[in-house]
């Protein structure tokens, strides 16, 4: 609840969420930095809108959401920046959330490795900092349920960009929302991730993933269903895919799960 939190103590004030806005794809010019000092509950609503405010138009949306709208889903940065903040590692010294902005990706990041590996972002949960996730749930900041990055996978989905890349390093994580991209100039592994992570959010919903869900997702005609196989195929061969045993033997009108199911 803290107005300052350099008022209580400089080791608190590191804490402070800072947002580093760069010209383009890397970090050689920055264009603004600014490092928050409100407590996270009475600021969190002004950081997001800092951070969505900042976000360069989305030009490339298309039958999904009509009206012009900035780069990046609005409830996936809320998601992101609560989750950064909620799971940070508050032993860790000299660290702080960081959110940097590119031309082309925001990269949301927090001190400390997640108890769950990052392949079951969208099924598990686990809180490592349990009051303050309770305290943030209260304040309906986060929910405490787990369906925060459920959410972030779907918007990426419904405003048609690549699937958001979660990497672990030695000591931070890092939440990656990519700009719109078309579907040709996606790498393998982006599309990999995307057809795992339109698995599981399929699977969480009870439902089951198939070629005509996938070009859903990536909005392909049906001329485009072999292409959609291949995806399929690779992922599969990535383990983290498999076909859903219970359903139809056709390939044809194969269904998936993801490996863990």
């Amino acid at each position: 609840m803290a107005k300052k939190l350099d008022a209580f103590s400089p080791a608190l004030a590191r804490k402070a969420p800072r947002v580093v806005i760069y010209e383009g794809i890397n970090k050689l010019q920055t264009r603004d930095d600014n490092t928050g000092n409100r407590g996270y509950a009475v600021g969190f609503d002004r950081l997001v809108d800092f951070v969505q405010s900042a976000a360069p138009q989305n030009r490339f949306i298309e039958e999904v959401v009509r009206e012009e709208v900035k780069m990046f889903p609005e409830q996936a940065l809320r998601e992101l920046i609560a989750n950064a903040l909620v799971h940070q590692d508050f032993l860790a010294t000299g660290t702080s959330v960081m959110i940097e902005m590119y031309s082309d990706r925001i990269e949301i990041s927090n001190p400390g490795i997640p108890p769950i590996k990052v392949e079951r972002f969208i099924d598990e949960n686990r809180s490592r900092n349990e009051q303050l996730a309770d305290v943030m749930r209260r304040f309906g900041i986060c929910e405490e349920k787990g369906s925060g990055i459920d959410k972030v996978v779907s918007a990426a989905e419904m405003f048609q960009l690549p699937a958001p890349d979660f990497r672990v390093g030695d000591t931070r994580t890092t939440a990656v929302l990519f700009a719109h991209q078309d579907f040709a100039d996606m790498s393998k592994t982006d599309r990999i991730r995307a057809c795992y992570q339109h698995c599981c959010l399929l699977y969480v919903s009870n439902q089951r993933m198939s070629n005509q869900t996938l070009r859903d997702r990536f909005r392909l005609s049906e001329s485009k269903t072999a292409a959609v196989s291949q995806i399929i195929g690779v992922t599969k061969e990535a383990g983290l895919i498999k076909a859903d045993e219970s359903d139809s033997t056709s390939t044809r009108y194969a269904r998936y799960v993801p490996f863990w199911a």
